[in-house]
C-alpha cells in the first residue's frame, strides 16, 4: 500500500495551476544575465492534467560549464556544476526535503510545486526502519536496496541530493548512501534556494513517473518489512558499520572517551534550559559531549563553509581533528551536517549516532547531563 501522504498529495494537486518563477535578478560573469522586462507566460500540459505556467521573462545566455568529474572526497557540488551535468544519464538527483513537525511544511507537496528538473523525491520518513517508533531510523540493507531500486537508481549512478532549506535533510540522505556503501553521492551546496536564486529552471509534476517512483519506493519498504516479494533489485548495498552508532556504543564511549562526541543541537537544548520539541524527552546532553550547532557549518546562504572557517569553528570548541569523532543531534538529521563539514576537512569516517537525543533522552536508564547557567 502506498504511503498516505503520497496519495493525499496526488489528489490535492490534480487539476491545479501553479506559477513557477524565480524573481528576476542581474548576474554577470558566469551566471545568466536577466532583464527586468515585464514577465510573459506560456502554458503546457503535464501527465495528470496539471497545467503549469512558467515565467519566461528571463532573457540572455547562460555560460556553459563543462562536464567534469567530482571527487568523492568533496561532499558537495555547486548548482553550476549540477546544471551543466543535469542531463548526464548517470547523474540522479534527489529532493530529500524534510522539515521539523512544528514547521508545518509538506515536503512532497512542495516537491510537486517546484523541483529541479528530473529530480526524484526521497521520502526521509518513509525510507526508514519500520520496526521502531523512533523517527526516520536507518532502514535495513534489504529495505534500502529495494527502495533505491524502485527509484531507478543503480550503483553506477552519481547521486546529488538537495533539500528546500539549503543544506539540511539532504545531508542525512548523503550519509545514508555512504552507510550502504555508495560513495558517489554529493549534497547540492545551497540546495533548491541557491538553484532558484541562480536563475535555473524548476519544474512541476503531479501523477508523473517521478511521483509513481516515490510511491513504488514506499511500497517496496513496506513489502520488505512484511517479508513480501519485491521487484528486482538494481542497487546493491555494502553496509559500512563504522559510520553508524547505537545507544550502546555511545554509552560505552562515556567511560572510554575514545571518540569526541559532538552534538549538533542548539546550545539551549544541549544545556537543558530549553525543552525538547518532542514530548517525553528529557532535556540535556550525553555526559562528556560538546555542542557545535549545525548552523556553524554553514554560511548565511546555507552553503557549506570553507575548510578554514570549518576548522576554526571546531578548534574554538576544543575539537581535535586528529582524534576520532562521533556526531549526534535530535533525530539523526543535523548530525549529518556536522559529518558533512568534517568530511570536507578530510575526516571521512565520522559515525553518526542514529537514534540521537530522541532515543537517548527518552531512555530512562541512561545518564543525562545539564550545563550550569
Amino acid at each position: 500500500m502506498a504511503s498516505g501522504i503520497l496519495s493525499r498529495s496526488l489528489s490535492l494537486f490534480k487539476s491545479s495551476t501553479f506559477l513557477l518563477s524565480t524573481k528576476p535578478q542581474f548576474f554577470s560573469s558566469k551566471k545568466t544575465f536577466y532583464s527586468q522586462a515585464a514577465p510573459t507566460y506560456f502554458s503546457y500540459k503535464l501527465v495528470g492534467s496539471v497545467t503549469c505556467r512558467i515565467d519566461s521573462s528571463r532573457v540572455g545566455t547562460r555560460a556553459t560549464f563543462s562536464t567534469q568529474a567530482v571527487s568523492s572526497n568533496e561532499p558537495v557540488v555547486s548548482v553550476d556544476w549540477l546544471h551543466a551535468n543535469l542531463k548526464q544519464p548517470d547523474i540522479k538527483v534527489l529532493d530529500a526535503s524534510w522539515y521539523m513537525p512544528n514547521e508545518q511544511r509538506n515536503p512532497l507537496q512542495e516537491y510537486q510545486v517546484a523541483h529541479i528538473p528530473g529530480a526524484l523525491f526521497f521520502d526521509v520518513d518513509g525510507i526508514s526502519d519500520r520496526t521502531t517508533n523512533l523517527p526516520h531510523m536507518l532502514p535495513s540493507e534489504e529495505a534500502f536496496a529495494a527502495a533505491v531500486s524502485a527509484l531507478g537508481i543503480e550503483n553506477k549512478d552519481g547521486v546529488v541530493v538537495y533539500d528546500g532549506k539549503g543544506i539540511f535533510s539532504a545531508a542525512r540522505v548523503w550519509w545514508m548512501f555512504r552507510v550502504f556503501g555508495h560513495d558517489r553521492v554529493w549534497v547540492l551546496d545551497g540546495g533548491l534556494p541557491r538553484w532558484r536564486a541562480s536563475g535555473y529552471d524548476v519544474e512541476s509534476s503531479a501523477s508523473s513517473d517521478t511521483i509513481l517512483k516515490a510511491s513504488a519506493a514506499s511500497e517496496a519498504i513496506e513489502k520488505v518489512y512484511q517479508r513480501q516479494a519485491v521487484a528486482p533489485i538494481t542497487f546493491q548495498t555494502k553496509f559500512q558499520p563504522h559510520l553508524v552508532w547505537t545507544l550502546d556504543q555511545v554509552w560505552k564511549n562515556i567511560e572510554e572517551t575514545t571518540y569526541q562526541h559532538i552534538d549538533a543541537r542548539s546550545k539551549a537544548r544541549f544545556d537543558g534550559v530549553a525543552p525538547e520539541p518532542r514530548k517525553g524527552i528529557r532535556s540535556g546532553h550525553v555526559p562528556g559531549s560538546k555542542c557545535i550547532p549545525f548552523s556553524q557549518m554553514l554560511d548565511g546562504s546555507q552553503t557549506l563553509l570553507s575548510n578554514e572557517e570549518l576548522k576554526k569553528n571546531f578548534d574554538q570548541e576544543g575539537i581535535s581533528l586528529d582524534k576520532p569523532i562521533v556526531t549526534s543531534c535530535g533525530t539523526g538529521v543535523t548530525a549529518c551536517i556536522l559529518a558533512l563539514g568534517l568530511h570536507r576537512l578530510g575526516k571521512t569516517d565520522v559515525p553518526v549516532y542514529d537514534g540521537s537525543w530522541t532515543e537517548w533522552g527518552g531512555h530512562p536508564d541512561v545518564p543525562v547531563s545539564t550545563s550550569e547557567a
